[in-house]
């Protein structure tokens, strides 16, 4: 991967939604080449178009994932979620919009579902049970990869269950994600704002037990080991990250494998870091970032902005500053302030892109 200069070199790379050996090969490629891709939750077709239109922008090759609430309100909120049925409609049907849509923006997009605890694990068997049938089909799964989250429950239980997952998503050659010690903070329903801080931070050995049991079965996992990690924005000082740590795991696993920084690292709760922390992960073999929470600020900056430049055309359907009986229709038209939130949204994912040394990975 070293010798690669583009991730065009990879055999089988092509544009918009790549699995199995070719997605993998990019996250080889990015631990090798010493950057990081960003993954962007989505919750709207708007939302799906910006982040594949930053990456467009910047050349390079972007994650896409749905979370079990974006996957929900992607179906429509008046659904019955009962059994995660809304849940599963929206991460399915995204995925092939994904798929519809991405080879036109002509880069790579690794399709991805983000944290789902045990009390979700029917929305889990659900997008599974479409990968196996999308690959019965086509030979591959629709989603690139998933993630599990079981760090709320024990460690043996936490590892027993990715073994168990692995397995079965080994045999439509699928990437498993899974997280071993604890993010903080809040996200998508899921509180860990009052988790003790000795959670917070995975030992060595903690992630080292993770590689050694799922490693036998595929190459194909990537671990987000705590580090210090909360999910949410928070002003400087009151997140302590410990980019150290992962360079600690790395040492460790080398030690007991032989082989150098064997360990696919993951980033969770990065909102809010400093440029430093970022560089230092992946440095240490981050090779996935996490975004939600600034890129949703982005989403909403560009409608506020829009609304307070044309605050006075946009209170009524007619009348505005040049008249009574001006129309202000071309004012409210979602296609309008929606697209102003796609353009913040854009360059909000451009600069994480930056972050992580993520720009100009297609140049041919």
């Amino acid at each position: 991967m070293a010798s690669y200069n583009s991730v065009w070199d990879i055999p089988g790379m092509k544009a918009g939604v790549v699995t199995g050996d070719v997605a993998w090969a990019i996250l080889e490629f990015a631990k090798a080449k010493k950057f990081a891709i960003p993954a962007f939750n989505v919750t709207s077709s708007s939302t799906i178009v910006a982040v594949l239109e930053a990456a467009k922008k910047i050349n390079s090759p972007i994650m896409i994932q749905f979370s079990q609430g974006g996957a929900q309100f992607m179906a429509g909120k008046a659904l019955d979620n009962t059994g995660q049925a809304a849940a599963i409609l929206g991460s399915v049907a995204g995925a092939h919009f994904v798929r519809a849509i991405a080879p036109s923006y002509g880069v790579p997009v690794i399709l991805h579902s983000d944290h789902c605890a045990k009390k979700l694990l029917p929305w889990f068997d659900g997008m599974l049970e479409a990968d196996e049938a999308y690959f019965k089909e086509h030979g591959e799964p629709l989603f690139s990869s998933h993630m599990l989250d079981l760090s709320e429950e024990p460690d043996d239980e936490n590892i027993a269950m990715c073994k168990k997952y692995l397995e079965r998503m080994k045999v439509i050659n699928q990437i498993l994600e899974m997280e071993i010690g604890i993010t903080g903070g809040v996200e998508d329903g899921v509180d860990n704002s009052g988790v003790s801080k000795d959670k917070l931070y995975s030992s060595p050995q903690d992630v080292y037990k993770v590689h050694e049991a799922l490693s036998p079965i595929s190459e194909k996992f990537t671990i987000a080991a705590a580090f210090g990690n909360v999910h949410g924005v928070y002003k400087p000082g009151n997140v302590k990250l410990r980019p150290e740590l992962l360079v600690d795991y790395q040492k460790f696993a080398s030690e007991k494998t032989g082989k150098e920084s064997p360990l696919f690292l993951v980033f969770h709760g990065g909102s809010g870091s400093e440029l430093s922390e970022i560089e230092s992960a992946v440095d240490a073999g981050v090779v996935k970032m996490n975004v939600d929470t600034d890129t949703q600020w982005a989403y909403w900056e560009g409608v506020l902005k829009f609304y307070k430049a044309k605050e006075g055309y946009l209170q009524g359907q007619i009348g505005n500053p040049e008249g009574e009986d001006k129309p202000n229709k071309s004012y409210y038209d979602p296609r309008k302030w929606m697209r102003e939130a796609e353009g913040t949204m854009v360059a909000r994912v451009a600069d994480q892109c930056k972050m992580l040394r993520n720009t100009d990975k297609c140049a041919k």
